[in-house]
């Protein structure tokens, strides 16, 4: 890809930084992998805190904490279509893989 003006503006400010740092020859890398499952969809969540009682009796301000998802990566072979997937899952979609088949799970969660 050349890198253009026009190109770098519609990427973002990101991208110009690099530019800018790199000069032509940044790569552009728009895929990025997020941690959250291709099938289900389940990602990081915020939590914690006290309950109201504890907080009526003894006042402690509480930070949030993440909550991680347990999460895979997998190598998955499926054969009608003849192609291996490198993937990241949760343990849910895993066994969810294992029910219904690699094809059919992938398919509904509009992976292929």
């Amino acid at each position: 890809m050349i890198i253009t003006t026009s190109n770098i503006i519609e990427i973002g400010s990101m991208t110009l930084a690099l530019y800018r740092v790199f000069g032509s020859m940044a790569k552009l890398n728009t895929n990025y992998m997020a941690k959250a499952c291709a099938i289900t969809g389940k990602h990081s969540q915020m939590g914690g805190g006290y309950s109201n009682r504890i907080r009526a009796t003894k006042f402690n301000p509480t930070g949030q904490v993440r909550k991680y998802v347990n999460l895979q990566k997998k190598r998955i072979f499926v054969p009608e279509i003849n192609e291996t997937l490198n993937l990241t899952l949760s343990t849910r979609a895993i066994k969810t893989i294992n029910k219904k088949g690699a094809y059919k799970a992938l398919k509904d969660a509009g992976v292929i």
